[in-house]
This record gives C-alpha cells, structure tokens and sequence, in this order.
C-alpha cells in the first residue's frame, strides 16, 4: 500500500494516543521498505531493513502499534515473545520456528486473497455441487421434454439457493476422509515435520475416499467451499509468492526481548540467555531458514523488538545483536489525560466496545464526562501504587465499576443507565487507597 509516513501516523492516531516518536520511526521503517521495492534490483539486495528496539512499560501500545501496521498494509505478521525460546540443546522452541510461523502467516494471507479473487467462481462451484443433489442430471438418451422440465426444475432451484430459501433443507454430501493430521506444529524439528510430511502424501495417496455426510444447506455451503478452493486456487502460485511476501514484507514483532539481556545483575538467572541471543543473531542479521514450502531468507524481514527494561538494560543484550536494532525508541508512560483521550478519541474505545456490549441486553449505557476523568485518574492511581501495566488498567477500572450493571442486564431492559462520577468513586475509593487491596484487585 503506497501510503507516505505522515498518512501511516494519521491512521494510528484513530487508534493509539500519543507515542509520536514511535509511530514516526515505524512509519519510515515502512515506507522505507516501499522506497526499496521501486530501486534498480541490483541495489535494492544491498539495503536492508533497520530494525526496531522499542523500550517502554507493558500497556503503553508497543505491539499495537506493529500489529496495526500490518493489518492495515496486508503484510505477513506475527509475535512473539523471545522469553518463550531456549538456546539449541535445551528443550523448547528454537528461534527458526518463527520464520516458520511468519510463512505460514503469508500462506493464510496470500490464500485469502487469491480466494477473494475468485469467490464468485468458488460460490458458482459450491451451488453446483448442492443443485447437482437436489437436481440429479439427466441421462443423455432422455427426451426433449424432460430435458426441458429439467433446465425448468434447475432455474426454480438454483435461485432459491441464491436466495436462502433451501438453508434449512437436509441433502447428503460427499466430503473427504480425514485419514492424517496436517502440519501445523512449526515448532517441529525439520527431520520429524519432513517425514511427517511424506507420510501424510503416502497416506493421502493410498485413500482418496470420501465419506458421506447428511447436513443442511448452509452448512454444506461452508463444508464444499474449501474443497471447490483447494480445486480452483493455484496453489503453487500461492507458495511462491507467501514466501516472496514473507522475504520482502514480513515483520516479526519479537516481544520481551529484555528477559533475554543476560547482564552482570542477572546473569545465573538462566544459562540458556546468551544462547537465545545467538541462535537469534544470524537470523536478524540475514541467513535461510529451510520451512514445509522451502527457503526463506530473513535479510530483509524487519524484526520489531520490545521490552520493559525494568531490570536489565539494552546494553545487557549482546553487542553484535544490539548493533541489529540501530533504531530506538523510547515509548512515552501513560498519564491522566493520555488515558482520557484513549477512552474517548480512539476508533476501538473500550467505552464503544461496553456500550455495544449491553446494547445486545436491550440496555443503553452512557458515561458522563466525569466519570471518564475519574476512570484516567482512579487507572493512574492504581498504576503508580502497584506494577504499571499502562492502559490495560483501564480494563480492570472500568469492569469494576459496571459489574453489577452487566450482570443484572436482563432485568433493565429497555432502561438507560448513566455511569457518574460519583458511581466510580463509589466503586473504586476504597479499594485504590488500600494498597493492599489494590494490588489484589486493581
């Protein structure tokens, strides 16, 4: 998506306050990556992504600010947490797993898109097949006139099917049999996952049967389409360019990087650290990791890196690995009026998202200006009492606050409900200034 870095920041501010800093450098980063697709091929092998080293308090929008960015791009994204991967040798994910889990990323991507393409011919197929039962075809040898009752019958069903008046119509269905289990475990050793594989094509190979099923029309609609997609989608086209789009557009959004910095302070902690950390390196700096659809080199994905820092420091981290993250941003902690703007300002409110929730009650919830205030404050209260988990807090502040109206919903049809300022007080005094209880609750 050809977007400049001032309209990418523009389109996070509808759902991230604040944090300018941040969404400035992943908006270069970015376009940055536009700018490379558009250079002389010879050049564009040369310049490789800068990666990212965000530092800043859970809760302050660090993944969101990455996972906002690729959905809204259509780019191969996933997280991870670097706390969750051991060095070779010790039992747990090795690092190569996820480039895998990015491919298979691209994969569910890419076929999405082909399949939006071609939903037409995908549906055209999927109503044949059920028109096919409904309205068995005829021999050859059969006369004109019931060929010509036949094409009648078949015009009256097919639009009925179109229009849904067949939904609840039971027909039997011939659907594959599942005689394997796919691969989807990318963390499985390349040896085990490629025998695992021959063994589900020799398996596949030896029993193409299919089971019949008896089932409703819209649910056969939904059961036919991923057989008439495999039938239709190329699926050779769609691996090469999941693996394309993987190379030259993947993020990989690396998360609690910090809990793998093995500094003097907290070196005994786990031996297997500094091991991470080179297993790590030669897939940030550039090298191929072999996956179930081929090759994918990692030079030009970009690596996103988060953490909290509380106890280590970026310089714990080793020298080579901190030199692939040459930017760092420092995202800003959340106070009073950053929460405020956040339950009014955002597309994705919290507000928004309770109000439609007891709408479905019949109930109509308002929140007075007031008491957003009080919810910011009461969050940044709690926040400098206990851990700060940023806006997260406003999570729990907020369900504090409406439980009772949420579980007594069924009895206020139809009423309009008004959360004061006096209502969170009400609620939330007593327990933010009992340390105790707020660490507890809050």
């Amino acid at each position: 998506m050809d977007l400049t870095p001032k309209q990418i920041v523009e389109y996070l501010d509808d759902y991230i306050i604040g944090q300018k800093n941040a969404k400035k450098t992943i908006a270069l980063a970015l376009r940055n990556r536009f700018r490379r697709m558009k250079v002389e091929p010879t050049l564009q092998e040369e310049i490789m992504p800068k990666n990212i080293l965000m530092i800043g308090s859970t809760g302050v929008g660090k993944t969101e600010i990455a996972r906002r960015l690729a959905k809204m791009m259509g780019l191969p994204f996933v997280k991870v947490e670097a706390s969750k991967y051991t060095e070779v040798g010790f039992v747990g994910r090795d690092v190569e797993s996820m480039v895998r889990d990015l491919v298979y990323e691209s994969i569910n991507l890419v076929t999405k898109e082909y399949e939006e393409k071609i939903k037409d011919k995908i549906e055209e197929e999927v109503n044949k097949k059920i028109i096919e039962k409904l309205v068995p075809p005829l021999p050859d040898s059969a006369s004109d006139s019931a060929k010509e009752s036949f094409i009648k019958t078949y015009n009256v069903m097919e639009e009925k099917l179109l229009k849904g008046d067949l939904d609840d119509k039971t027909i039997e269905i011939e659907i594959p049999k599942k005689t394997h289990v796919e691969i989807l475990d990318s963390n499985m050793p390349l040896d085990m996952s490629s025998m695992q594989e021959s063994l589900n094509k020799m398996l596949g190979g030896l029993n193409k049967e299919k089971i019949k099923k008896e089932v409703k029309i819209k649910d056969a609609k939904v059961l036919l389409k991923s057989s008439a997609s495999e039938s239709l989608l190329d699926q050779e086209a769609i691996k090469i360019e999941a693996i394309k789009r993987a190379e030259s557009g993947g993020i990989i959004f690396l998360d609690e990087i910090d809990k793998i910095a093995s500094g003097k302070s907290n070196q005994n902690q786990d031996p297997s650290k500094e091991g991470v950390q080179r297993d790590l390196l030669p897939i940030v700096e550039g090298s191929s990791v072999q996956t179930k659809f081929g090759h994918v080199k990692t030079d030009h994905i970009l690596f996103i890196a988060a953490g909290a820092f509380h106890v280590s420091k970026p310089s714990d981290l080793l020298p080579e690995l901190q030199g692939r993250f040459p930017l760092r941003v420092e995202l800003e902690t959340l106070d009073e009026d950053a929460l405020y703007k956040i339950l009014t300002n955002t597309k994705n409110s919290l507000l928004r998202q309770y109000k439609a929730l007891l709408e479905v009650e019949e109930v109509e919830l308002e929140f007075d200006d007031e008491s957003i205030k009080a919810f910011a404050k009461y969050s940044v209260t709690a926040n400098n009492k206990t851990e700060d988990i940023g806006a997260r807090r406003l999570h729990t502040v907020i369900e504090k606050v409406i439980e009772d109206i949420s579980f007594n919903a069924d009895e206020m049809k139809g009423q309009k409900v008004i959360v004061t300022k006096e209502l969170v007080e009400e609620k939330l005094d007593t327990i933010v200034e009992d340390d105790d209880l707020a660490k507890y609750i809050l």
